[in-house]
């Protein structure tokens, strides 16, 4: 039997989705309103349609309400975020690290990331056999296996050893029930896909948001500079090889740091200068999704109907920023106030620092529907990433101290000068903790550093005993989440991450 796909769906359920067969004879009758497979993938447009399809999966983890949201479980698992809404019981098994693989939130990212890979997969497969121009092809390759690696990424960091599937599943695949990958083999794939990508003919700049020269070669950075740390420790060849691929980011001169940060949540700004790789949504088409979870709980002061208390920053991590530091002043990353729904002449204290960087004002002030992106890869970001790997390698350097003090002279801070390589490398940590903060980019640096940031000290100490403000303590087991219980019971060819 030939499984079939409704001709307005296209490949996206297809391809996320184990392919079924059966014996009935009426499935098995051909219908020509249906595409199958074999009849989907013969034009230029299905290729364009398949490649599409890879993205979408992105967007599932930022689905936020009351019963919280994926997004947030990287923060919480940082020990600097709070939470108001007692229903969301997933926020607070991390948070309180008492997490456990029945977490909706961890089962959420497994299943919409492996649904991308599925999506790669096919079109990897699939596009080489449709008769096109052959420099769209490649180009459309390289998106597929950018994408392809930037789940992989993702999920190898989350849970550890993980499946490592490079072919579309059907029910008698070898990868129906595969096993766990080691991590080194799925770094490799990952640097494999993405050195692909790098040399498939795409741009610098994308301002659709797809895939680009420049986001293929800020993620290899942060792969390389990933597996100079922990859990592979490669160390100083490839602390050597991120600042090269960072490197050329910067010297291309292709992007730059917004002048204000509003324009980090600026919806005109999307795809555009700082903005290296994001998240795609369309106001009243695929509106944000997580504008909810950053609004305090039930204090009537937003357009949306739901007021969730979702996440927000503990006050002792805003107050160990710099006292001069411009990213803590009211309504820059944080907002501690703002004026009523029903009456915008009157001011509500909040009672909390909630998250502005990513905070909609035309969508909470009037329309309830947001059309911001979300970032993935910021010029910041790679920056820093330069600068750190840098310093590891050559200790400081002129072009080192550019890169860090460019994002400490935004912040309106001194630049540093005259430091040793250590305390440069923690000046540079503290930068990213701040910088990047509640944008799902801090638990991994504490994951391959096996560092955390002590807010009272201001100092990094080691991540496994530390202590989070508010009385947890973090164990050998938080070095990465439980892989879901719902896999485990499917696949008995999985184990369980240790501890859980």
């Amino acid at each position: 039997m030939k499984t079939r796909i409704h001709k307005y769906i296209g490949p996206v359920v297809l391809a996320g989705t184990l392919l079924l067969t059966g014996c009935s004879k009426f499935l098995q009758e051909s219908d020509p309103s249906n595409f199958t497979i074999d009849t989907y993938f013969t034009k230029p447009e299905h290729a364009r349609s398949a490649v599409n399809s890879i993205y979408a999966s992105m967007r599932d983890p930022m689905e936020s309400g009351f019963n919280g949201a994926a997004w947030t479980m990287r923060e919480f698992a940082t020990g600097l975020a709070n939470t108001d809404l007692g229903q969301a019981v997933n926020s607070y098994f991390v948070k309180d690290l008492i997490n456990t693989s029945d977490n909706d939130y961890g089962n959420t990212y497994w299943t919409s990331y492996y649904r991308g890979i599925a999506n790669a997969n096919l079109a990897i497969e699939k596009i080489p056999g449709i008769n096109m121009e052959e420099k769209e092809r490649r180009r459309l390759l390289g998106e597929a296996r950018f994408m392809r690696a930037w789940y992989y990424f993702q999920l190898v960091r989350m849970f550890g050893p993980i499946p490592l599937i490079l072919k579309p599943v059907t029910l008698d695949s070898p990868d129906l029930r595969p096993s766990q990958a080691s991590v080194e083999a799925v770094y490799a794939a990952i640097v494999a896909d993405l050195q692909e990508a790098e040399n498939a003919g795409l741009g610098w700049i994308d301002l659709s948001g797809k895939a680009s020269l420049g986001a293929v070669k800020s993620l290899l950075a942060s792969v390389y500079i990933t597996m100079a740390g922990y859990p592979l420790q490669k160390g100083a060849p490839y602390y050597s090889l991120a600042a090269k691929k960072a490197e050329e980011v910067i010297d291309s001169k292709q992007y730059r740091l917004f002048k204000t940060y509003a324009d980090l949540h600026n919806p005109a700004k999307k795809n555009l200068e700082e903005n290296i790789f994001m998240i795609q949504f369309r106001t009243q088409i695929i509106p944000s999704n997580w504008q909810v979870a950053i609004i305090p709980y039930n204090k009537n002061i937003s357009a949306y109907a739901s007021e969730t208390g979702g996440i927000y920053a503990t006050p002792e991590f805003v107050q160990s920023f710099e006292a001069n530091d411009l990213r803590v002043k009211e309504k820059e990353f944080f907002y501690t106030s703002y004026t009523l729904e029903t009456d915008r002449t009157k001011v509500v204290e909040l009672g909390g620092y909630y998250i502005y960087k990513h905070f909609d004002e035309a969508a909470n002030s009037s329309t309830g529907n947001s059309d911001l992106n979300w970032p993935l890869i910021r010029y910041a970001d790679i920056l820093l990433l330069f600068a750190e790997a840098s310093n590891e390698v050559n200790g400081p350097t002129a072009k080192a101290y550019d890169a860090v003090n460019e994002i400490r002279r935004r912040a309106t801070l001194p630049e540093l000068s005259g430091l040793g390589k250590t305390q440069l490398q923690e000046a540079i940590w503290r930068e990213r903790w701040f910088e990047l903060c509640y944008e799902n980019v801090t638990w991994y640096d504490m994951a391959r550093l096996r560092k955390a940031f002590n807010v009272k000290t201001r100092q990094f100490e080691n991540y496994v005993g530390h202590k989070f403000t508010y009385g947890p303590v973090v164990g050998e087991r938080e070095l990465l989440f439980p892989i879901p219980t719902l896999e485990l019971k499917n696949n008995p060819n999985l184990k369980q991450n240790k501890g859980y």
